[in-house]
């Protein structure tokens, strides 16, 4: 896939998530085999430049590319400023937030509420374009509620504008993330525009990413939180998609190194205790479903520290790796 002067290893890309897609996880998802990992937004509002949050928010260093980030805002002038602080910090792709359904960022007419505003939709999509020398991307929702969609003809917008390459998560503002994704919808925006377009929500397991590209036509799919604690699920669309099969699912003893190794990086990017904090959501994705796990997490989000916390992660997984040996040696030795 294609976005502007940039051919992308794959059409596989990690959502933009908010207080997920930091640097540590969007590398993490690039190695396991993301062609791009957008971030999390960036506000527009230049007061908070020089807050911690935004500053890590906009950290890269490290970064394999493609560095994409995402800017939100309502502003046409504030998102132009946005987009150029960015690119000077050394974003390769500025994207566009208007899928965010979340009260506090439609409130204040940012996000998804744009939709409402075709006109100044266009006005923020062509102040951006022009404020910057790199590709502009958006993302959005089919529309503000079931009775307005309005996907099709704000694609068009966009491709108008200049806009390099779409993402849709096929749901309206008000459906949230309840209900089935709208592939119809996604697959109208397809057909009406020439730019690269990409299907978001519900793509959680290979099968479901090949249907969905076989039904819409789109040109790549974006994985939000089906990648919450399982980051491998890109290679395992990749294989599926190159061979028809499934890879195995990660066992124990890949949970523990990845998760480790997650935890490691998480630490050293936000330090002692924004780590173990951010660390905590994580620790419950990654082992949700494991024996012994809702007793472990009683005991793992009372930990304060980095090096206790990493340990009883440590021990936990051991313990279900070891287990997971016995179980397969009583099991061959039955057959």
């Amino acid at each position: 896939m294609q976005i502007g002067p940039y051919r992308l290893s794959n059409n596989l890309i990690a959502a933009p998530m908010a207080g997920v897609t930091d640097r540590p996880f969007r590398q993490l998802c690039k190695a396991m085999g993301a062609g791009m990992a957008v971030s999390e937004m960036v506000t527009s509002n230049s007061l908070l430049y020089g807050s911690a949050k935004t500053r890590r928010r906009a950290d890269h260093e490290g970064e394999a590319p493609l560095i994409s980030v995402q800017i939100a805002g309502a502003v046409p002038a504030r998102l132009a400023e946005a987009a150029r602080y960015n690119v000077d910090a050394g974003a390769q792709i500025i994207d566009i937030n208007m899928g965010c359904p979340a009260k506090k960022v439609c409130n204040v007419m940012a996000g998804s509420a744009l939709l409402r505003d075709e006109s100044l939709v266009a006005r923020i999509l062509e102040a951006v374009v022009a404020a910057v020398p790199v590709p502009v991307t958006l993302k959005i929702r089919t529309g503000w509620d079931p009775s307005s969609r309005n996907a099709v003809t704000v694609a068009r917008i966009a491709e108008a504008a200049g806009i390099q390459g779409l993402a849709i998560h096929g749901r309206t503002r008000a459906c949230r993330f309840h209900g089935e994704a709208e592939y119809d919808t996604i697959a109208a925006v397809k057909s009406a525009v020439r730019i690269p377009v990409i299907a978001n929500g519900d793509i959680d397991t290979p099968e479901k990413a090949k249907a969905v590209l076989d039904a819409t036509g789109v040109d790549g799919v974006m994985i939000g939180r089906a990648a919450l604690g399982r980051p491998w699920i890109f290679r395992e669309i990749i294989h599926f998609l190159g061979t028809g099969r499934r890879l195995p699912p990660a066992d124990a003893a890949e949970i523990r190194r990845v998760l480790l190794a997650h935890l490691d990086a998480m630490y050293a990017f936000y330090g002692e205790r924004g780590g173990v904090g951010i660390a905590r959501k994580h620790i419950r994705w990654y082992t949700k479903g494991l024996p012994g796990s809702a007793a472990f997490l009683l005991q793992v989000f009372q930990i304060p520290t980095v090096v206790e916390q990493r340990a009883a992660v440590e021990q936990f997984l051991a313990e279900r790796e070891s287990s997971s040996r016995s179980h397969s040696r009583s099991c061959e030795l039955a057959a």
